[in-house]
């Protein structure tokens, strides 16, 4: 793990493959690892606002921390952002409480994009500004339950007594002042300022077989619903193959994710609304994969990344997105305590 920023991305290949614009790249450039005290596999809210608050002082304001609104317990929506440049990208990390990997690595990446101040790094954060929706749900991750903290809450995607599910709530047909979830109401608005070219969803699932005998580690899935336009399909099947090929050389086994067509998914939701849009859902395995799974996911983040600096992302063949494999059956006789199908 102490090498973690290192190994990741010159396994990526950022190093051979510098864009035209970009600085050369070598082992030095990108030796300064991510230290591994930043923040637990599981974190508080207080972890999360620890490990932030020491990467704005280490990143000395690279980094800049903001909050983007309050949950139903008046828990601080908290947003980092890191670069400048032209090109906006969004990731939103925990909007499950209880499906948490995300959000370590989402840190990891702050620290990895932030904290280094070498030419490569001055370049990318001159080409992308990056927001991360750090924890997206911090009243459901206090109690490790999948929904938003409402006991009033009632209808669909709700469980009474207990509150929402944050992400079926991201409709832009429905105007935000009429959304009862603070959460979802909290990104509607980021995204309206921001107009984010990528968006990145990165939730977890449950444990499931691939007809080779391997299991899943990751599943991937761009908007569905037919109300998103061609363009922003393309762009997200687009980035779903870029991700696919960083996490399965950070050593995933990636598929194809079964998800719905429901426009208040925010898959679907910031699609509809013109951004290129991935779900990227981590299994969950035993603790001791906890690692790889993190590891995974701040592939992904860092690959999206360079994706969007250099342009690369754009020039894939879309149609490679047919070639990723569909997820397998629940592996047999493994109770995951996330619900099948839940993102």
């Amino acid at each position: 793990m102490a090498a973690l920023a290192t190994a990741t991305l010159l396994t990526l290949g950022l190093a051979a493959t510098p864009a035209a614009a970009q600085p050369a790249t070598t082992p030095d450039t990108l030796t300064t690892a991510v230290p591994a005290s930043l923040v637990p596999p599981r974190p508080s809210p207080d972890d999360v606002r620890r490990a932030l608050t020491r990467i704005a002082r280490d990143s000395d304001g690279r980094v800049r921390l903001g909050v983007i609104g309050r949950s139903n317990e008046n828990r601080p929506l908290r947003l980092a952002t890191v670069g400048h440049g032209h090109t906006r990208l969004l990731y939103v990390t925990q909007q499950h409480g209880d499906e948490p990997l995300g959000t370590p690595a989402a840190i990891r990446a702050l620290w990895a994009l932030g904290v280094p101040d070498t030419a490569w790094h001055r370049w990318l954060r001159s080409r992308i500004t990056l927001d991360i929706v750090v924890q997206a749900n911090p009243d459901g991750a206090v109690r490790n339950q999948r929904y938003n903290h409402d006991p009033s809450a009632t209808g669909d995607y709700s469980e009474p007594g207990v509150g929402y599910d944050i992400n079926r709530f991201h409709n832009p047909l429905t105007p935000i002042a009429d959304n009862p979830v603070p959460e979802s109401r909290a990104v509607l608005r980021l995204w309206q300022r921001t107009h984010p070219r990528i968006v990145v969803d990165y939730h977890m699932q449950g444990r499931y077989l691939q007809p080779d005998g391997e299991e899943t580690t990751a599943s991937l899935l761009w908007p569905t619903s037919p109300l998103v336009e061609a363009g922003a399909v393309t762009a997200g099947r687009q980035l779903a193959v870029r991700n696919t090929e960083a996490m399965t050389l950070a050593g995933a086994n990636v598929t194809l994710y079964p998800g719905g067509d429901y426009e208040g998914i925010a898959r679907n939701a910031y699609g509809i609304l013109g951004s290129a849009s991935l779900l990227v859902e981590l299994s969950d395995l035993p603790e001791d994969q906890v690692e790889l799974q993190i590891r995974s996911a701040f592939a992904s983040m860092i690959a999206t990344a360079q994706g969007a600096a250099d342009r690369s992302l754009w020039r894939i063949d879309p149609a490679r997105a047919d070639r990723i494999p569909a997820r397998g059956p629940a592996l047999p006789g493994i109770q995951s305590t996330l619900e099948l199908d839940a993102a």
